[in-house]
């Protein structure tokens, strides 16, 4: 048996059984990765895939664990991988972070730099998307850890630990009749049109369960996934946004006013995930720690093996 052998079968099941397409995208060829397969299944002793003369129609069912495990083995090497270079270069790698919009630009900068300032032989990456789609880049590999309000705790293969609390606020043009109000209201803000987050974002959720529970139906006028883009709407008028806290600056957004809305809405958590299998350089647990300075090393460990 060869990691070869299951590089294939996993690329084959990615690839929805298109044998070109792995070909390709393994740099080898559709003929090398077809004999290889069978070798494999001959050494096991069952089909790993169904086939309709040559080409693969189904996975089998003991296929389909074999396809599993396989991918655990292959986890397994690159951690191998991981603890030779933890053990021979500790300052040097790579640090894939998915996050929203609203981390990275506003919860993360500042970490980042001091990250950066301590550790500048690693690469940082950083992906965007909806959390959904940061959870499944985290639960694949592609990335690292996932930072994110929504979606994180959905998946059960990613550990999930709380990094910090956040509410929101309303924010208005200068002059808006809102700033006239004394305490503001989830019937106030009903009365103009809303601009927000979309659907999937940043404590979405929070925000209309807050106006379901008061029986209201706000006219939400346009969603975003990007809080500079709802910024860049509210002053032109067209709604009161609804945003994190932290994505409004005085000195930044001098032509917009804010409103504090956290005796509103629920409070949402940021949390950070992490696929339970993983192996952590020691300068990913230096990060998490910046960024949560009470998850440390002990807690990730404990979160990593299910103990918390």
């Amino acid at each position: 048996m060869k990691l070869q052998q299951l590089r294939y079968i996993c690329e084959v099941a990615k690839r929805d059984l298109n044998l070109s397409q792995t070909a390709e995208a393994l740099f080898t060829s559709q003929p090398g990765i077809s004999k290889q397969i069978r070798a494999l299944e001959d050494e096991l002793g069952v089909d790993i895939f169904i086939r309709h003369g040559k080409r693969l129609v189904a996975i089998t069912e003991p296929g389909r664990a074999i396809i599993d495990k396989a991918h655990q083995v292959l986890n397994d090497v690159v951690h191998l991988r991981h603890i030779g270079e933890e053990f021979t270069r500790e300052d040097t790698g790579s640090l894939t972070i998915a996050t929203t919009h609203t981390q990275a630009r506003y919860a993360l900068p500042p970490v980042i730099k001091e990250f950066r300032d301590k550790f500048p032989n690693v690469r940082l990456s950083l992906y965007q998307g909806s959390p959904t789609q940061i959870s499944e880049l985290t639960t694949s590999g592609e990335a690292d850890i996932a930072i994110a309000t929504e979606a994180i705790e959905h998946y059960k293969d990613l550990a999930m630990l709380p990094c910090y609390q956040w509410n929101r606020c309303v924010l208005t043009p200068p002059r808006h009749p809102l700033l006239k109000v004394k305490k503001l209201t989830l019937q106030d803000i009903a009365r103009y049109p809303v601009i927000t987050y979309d659907f999937a974002f940043t404590g979405r959720s929070q925000i209309n369960k807050a106006f379901a529970a008061a029986g209201l139906t706000p006219e939400v006028v346009l969603t975003a996934i990007d809080a500079d883009v709802i910024k860049t709407y509210v002053e032109l008028g067209l709604g009161v946004g609804i945003v994190a806290m932290m994505a409004y600056s005085p000195e930044r957004d001098q032509r917009l006013r804010a409103l504090d809305a956290s005796h509103l809405f629920e409070p949402s958590t940021t949390r950070i995930g992490i696929r339970k299998d993983s192996y952590l350089r020691g300068y990913v647990y230096e990060f998490i720690a910046m960024f949560a300075p009470h998850l440390q090393r002990d807690v990730l460990d404990a979160a990593l093996r299910g103990a918390g």
